[in-house]
């Protein structure tokens, strides 16, 4: 990235707030073209120390390959950085502006050297150069400032700007800032979006191709079907391959899971890729089941084992971290449903106290999933599945106590289904 070509994506680089993740928690800071008296609390416990900071910052106007770029960075960054370097999760976002946010990494240069400008460590310059950013940070002639300099590249190298903005304190913002990019990037709201990524898969690898191939060329029509849709939802060992049986045999209805059966070929190796991947996957997942549930719903009732509702719960989860005050404001879009998707009749999510949850799962035998796993070990992800799913809207979710005895279950949802469809 030649420097004329750095000045157009620098334009509003100034706007930008920066946040590092450290030690639990989040720091952020801006820059400006004054001073401060003291420096932000990121810096002030660096200075007079003997240390090169640099941000690594992952840009690409191809979402799919950004994407893996940036899993892949962390790998690399530990496998040539010296032992005595220091790394950080990081970003930076134009404040309220949806899309904006860069992912990557604070770099905290501990090796010996004289010089605190040389370039970061490791050969990163060589490291995807269009995609990667980087910016060092070092303290100003009286210690107590620092200054931020972006690198360009001048031929083969990179090549740190000469005038540097300084460090500022920043006010964390009123909403986390991974809440920019879940629109689109964690949770899809038209068929379109999810499948122009499955689109653009196509030439990173090749199961991509096959998976195109299965889907619809447009959303299935979303017009509401003449039977009843009931969705049931929840986590593992909550019950609801037994509920789901145990309704469909009792309405003589039909019964789906999403994703569809002719899409668990790749769920395995869609699974493996970075999230706006693997959301997309779920995401076509369930307009190819919807196109189902539509055909089946015009002559029978249709019962349906997981839908969009923890597809969106799970990666809205999974995409902002820490307690439950850092997702999106109830009544946000990102909890909207989408529009060219078949709304349900009845959405019903099984909670479990935890320690019974872990008991079933002993009991069955059964490995968890890496989310479950997650949700085992984490107590504030889990705490954050819950509230996603309780604000998610048109339809809400009804949520039921998944501790009773089956049959007791299975009566509680059917007068469920009865105070909803009183006529049918």
């Amino acid at each position: 990235m030649a420097a004329r070509h750095v000045l157009p994506l620098l334009s509003r680089w100034s706007c930008r707030v920066f946040s590092v993740e450290l030690d639990g928690a989040a720091s952020y800071f801006a820059l400006g073209e004054g001073r401060e008296a003291e420096a932000p609390r990121l810096f002030a416990r660096l200075l007079g120390a003997e240390q090169r900071c640099y941000s690594l910052l992952v840009r690409s106007a191809h979402c799919v390959r950004g994407a893996r770029f940036y899993a892949q960075l962390r790998d690399t960054l530990l496998r040539e950085l010296p032992r005595d370097c220091h790394l950080a999760p990081m970003c930076s976002f134009l404040p309220e502006e949806r899309g904006s946010l860069m992912r990557g990494y604070f770099l905290e240069d501990r090796s010996e050297s004289p010089s605190r400008t040389r370039a970061p460590p490791g050969g990163l310059a060589q490291q995807q150069r269009d995609a990667l950013l980087v910016c060092s940070y070092r303290p100003d002639r009286d210690d107590r400032h620092w200054t931020q300099h972006v690198w360009s590249r001048d031929g083969g190298d990179r090549v740190e700007t000469g005038t540097g903005l300084f460090v500022v304190s920043s006010e964390a913002p009123q909403n986390h800032p991974a809440t920019l990019n879940i629109v689109n990037s964690d949770v899809f709201y038209t068929y379109q979006d999810a499948r122009d990524v499955l689109t653009q898969c196509v030439d990173v690898f090749p199961e991509a191709s096959s998976v195109l191939e299965l889907l619809p060329s447009g959303a299935p029509s979303c017009v509401p079907p003449q039977f009843p849709v009931i969705v049931v939802e929840g986590l593992d060992a909550t019950g609801k391959t037994t509920l789901t049986e145990s309704l469909r045999d009792a309405l003589g209805a039909a019964l789906l899971r999403s994703p569809p059966p002719a899409l668990a070929p790749w769920r395995a190796r869609f699974d493996q890729e970075p999230p706006v991947i693997r959301r997309a996957f779920y995401a076509v997942g369930n307009y190819v089941t919807a196109e189902e549930v539509g055909r089946r719903a015009a002559k029978t009732p249709v019962i349906v084992d997981d839908f969009w509702h923890s597809t969106a719960a799970y990666a809205i989860a999974t995409a902002v971290p820490g307690r439950r005050r850092n997702l999106p404001d109830e009544g946000s879009e990102v909890y909207r449903w989408p529009s060219d998707l078949l709304r349900p009749s009845l959405v019903v999510v099984l909670t479990l106290d935890p320690q019974e949850e872990r008991r079933r799962l002993r009991d069955r035998g059964q490995e968890e999933t890496e989310e479950e796993q997650e949700l085992d070990t984490n107590q504030l992800f889990r705490l954050r599945v819950e509230e996603a799913y309780r604000r998610i809207s048109g339809p809400a979710c009804v949520a039921v106590d998944a501790s009773p005895p089956a049959d007791q279950l299975l009566q509680q949802v059917l007068l469920l289904i009865q105070a909803k469809h009183p006529k049918w």
